[in-house]
């Protein structure tokens, strides 16, 4: 039997002006998640005007660690720090369980808190 899942991790950007989309796919672990931290920082003010949102799109992912839950508590603080609200869309049954395990869901898609100024927060 042949696995056509592929386990490679890649992004896919869409940057609107109220609106950054990212598309997750393969492995979001240790090796990875900074690219992640990286490209989602680089976008909240990269064009001046932060995003109101950011939707990370898990359709297609294939595995997460705890590297990878700490990238994403990591995203939320910098998106939050702006005033913006983070979306975690497509999530597959694996990653739905980790972030219900862990208690950190509504925390990741809660409402955002206060924004300040200046650079994301570290």
């Amino acid at each position: 039997m042949n696995d056509s899942t592929s386990t490679e991790f890649a992004l896919g950007l869409v940057r609107e002006p109220d609106s950054l989309y990212v598309r997750v796919s393969g492995d979001f672990d240790y090796d990875t998640c900074d690219e992640l931290v990286d490209v989602v920082t680089e976008n909240l003010t990269g064009d001046g005007t932060p995003p109101r949102g950011v939707r990370l799109d898990f359709g297609g992912l294939t595995y997460i660690d705890s590297s990878g839950l700490s990238a994403l508590l990591l995203v939320h603080r910098r998106v939050s720090a702006l005033g913006a609200t983070l979306y975690l869309d497509n999530r597959p049954d694996f990653l739905e369980r980790m972030l219900h395990i862990t208690n950190v869901l509504d925390h990741l898609t809660g409402p955002p808190s206060a924004p300040r100024a200046g650079r994301p927060a570290d």
